[in-house]
């Protein structure tokens, strides 16, 4: 069967199956090429894996096999048992490493922030994928990866780079990379995490639909209508097992019923092992075969947030994640606008029953959202525990997604910004959460894809002195940085001025796509825009 067979042939709202039994994270396989290199090298895999002869454990998942897999292997199991054998020498010997993204790329600190992102967007920016024998899947557009050990197009970080190619006037770019994901949703039913092997059984926060409306924005009327064939796979992947919910079956794959009905959706993973690309640090990890804590650390990965207090049970420690119980305030949000963009879609072809019944659809998921999320006595949107049916009180930026989809009352926003400005605001920006674990996706580091939501959905709401307060630092923190160092960073110290981020698996990365888009937006709006002095 080739690979469009193998896809979710139905277009059309009213014959799609949202209760299929197969999850389309694990549709597409059709050659030995297309398994994950733990699949494809087995005990190969796991001895270079567990062995440290690299430093970061991404570099043999990325590498490129010079002959045939199962020719590797047989040379393996022959030599493996010499005195002599060397395994590094022995991967060198039949694989091609990969290059580092920009390593030669030498930053002229002279030149202005932003003419600096211009430089680097042909860096960045890579062609047309051909097929080879490595993990990578390839794409038929042109497309900008991260950075940085980040050698491959990643979900959701192409929005927030899209933001700044918008600002260089690179909507053939845009265009390219919204057709890559479609060709993703296309091909394999849904949008991976990135566009590798070993990412096949997850995707990342769901971003594609403000990817359509940010291309709208050019191309005009027609362009929903264009996309609305993969914006309803999209939303078939993310809802897949809805109808088979019920109070003795709570939770299938990404969805949830909740205690009184209502349907909800929560981050997960088809598979439940090691992540092959930070394969030593899962099993050093969890120290058991146990399958669910390695599908909660995966689900986190899907989050985008990995690792964070949002997902540990006693909000410090990896040994309590438990993602997999948690429905996420951002997630279910993001989902409310991909359910009002398909509504808008509809609309657009005059198809009002399809058009109401996903206005009605994302009714009932901010109704839900409100209900379980919000909390009267803080002022604050906080995740919800479904299995322990209660909201998880760890404070993140995740609590600003509702308002940036203007999904809340005036008042909530009101208290929501106060807490943002007591609370979270610090000398460089907003911080991620208030507690610093040693994870890079909580204090002290700031990212550009939650100032920018920050700052956006506090825009909403006419908080327009702290949003320019929050725009001022974070511009002065990324350029104090970039005029340091010549390098635009994956993530920010913001309690102290000057410095990058820290925490997490590896080193801080440059590039940075995300970083690169926010800063560049934010920047030419500064230029526009009257702010005032923080």
């Amino acid at each position: 069967m080739n690979a469009t067979a193998k896809v979710f042939f139905i277009l059309s709202f009213p014959l799609m199956c949202f209760s299929c039994a197969t999850d389309p994270a694990t549709q597409w396989q059709d050659s030995t090429s297309q398994l994950s290199p733990d699949e494809r090298f087995g005990e190969l895999f796991e001895k270079v894996q567990l062995s440290g002869i690299f430093s970061d454990s991404k570099t043999f998942v990325d590498s490129t096999p010079k002959i045939a897999a199962e020719n590797i292997l047989q040379k393996y199991r022959a030599q493996r048992e010499r005195p002599d054998f060397n395994l590094r020498i022995f991967v060198e010997e039949n694989f091609y490493l990969p290059p580092s993204v920009a390593s030669d790329f030498q930053s002229d600190k002279s030149q202005p922030v932003a003419a600096h992102i211009e430089s680097l967007w042909p860096v960045l920016t890579r062609e047309p994928d051909t097929r080879s024998d490595g993990s990578l899947i390839p794409l038929p557009h042109q497309y900008v990866v991260p950075g940085g050990r980040f050698r491959e197009i990643y979900y959701w970080d192409s929005y927030f780079t899209m933001l700044g190619l918008r600002e260089s006037n690179r909507w053939d770019l845009i265009e390219d990379m919204v057709d890559n994901f479609s060709h993703l949703i296309d091909t394999m039913g849904f949008i991976p995490n990135g566009n590798r092997t070993y990412y096949q059984t997850r995707s990342q926060p769901p971003f594609y639909a403000l990817m359509v409306k940010l291309l709208a924005e050019k191309n005009g009327k027609g362009t929903l209508t264009r996309y609305r064939p993969y914006l309803l796979k999209e939303y078939q992947f993310w809802m897949s097992g809805k109808e088979t919910l019920s109070a003795s079956n709570p939770r299938v794959r990404r969805v949830v019923i909740l205690a009184d009905g209502s349907i909800v959706n929560r981050y997960w993973d088809s598979a439940a092992t090691p992540r092959p690309e930070s394969y030593k640090e899962d099993v050093e990890l969890v120290h058991s075969d146990n399958p669910e804590t390695y599908r909660h650390i995966r689900a986190a990965a899907e989050s985008g947030w990995d690792f964070s207090s949002r997902w540990f049970k006693d909000g410090t420690t990896m040994d309590s994640i438990h993602t997999t119980d948690i429905v996420p305030v951002d997630l279910n949000a993001l989902l409310y606008h991909l359910e009002q963009v398909l509504a808008e879609t509809f609309a657009e072809t005059g198809d009002k029953t399809q058009a109401q019944r996903f206005r009605a659809l994302a009714q009932q998921r901010k109704d839900a959202l409100l209900r379980y999320t919000w909390n009267a006595q803080d002022g604050f949107f906080y995740d919800y525990d479904a299995v322990a049916q209660q909201q998880t009180l760890v404070r993140s930026l995740a609590a600003m997604f509702p308002l940036f989809f203007n999904m809340v009352e005036p008042e909530q926003a009101r208290r929501v910004a106060q807490h943002i400005e007591q609370d979270f605001l610090q000398a460089g920006g907003v911080t991620t959460t208030l507690k610093d674990t040693g994870q890079q996706w909580d204090a002290p580091n700031g990212w550009a894809p939650l100032q920018w939501i920050t700052i956006q959905g506090l825009r909403q709401y006419q908080q327009h002195p702290l949003a320019d307060t929050i725009t001022q630092r974070w511009i002065t923190l990324n350029t104090d940085v970039y005029q340091r160092t010549g390098k635009m960073v994956e993530k920010y110290n913001v309690y102290e001025p000057g410095l990058e981020g820290g925490g997490g698996e590896y080193p801080v990365q440059d590039g940075f796509g995300w970083t690169n888009g926010v800063l560049l937006k934010l920047l030419n709006e500064t230029m526009t825009t009257p702010h005032k002095t923080p």
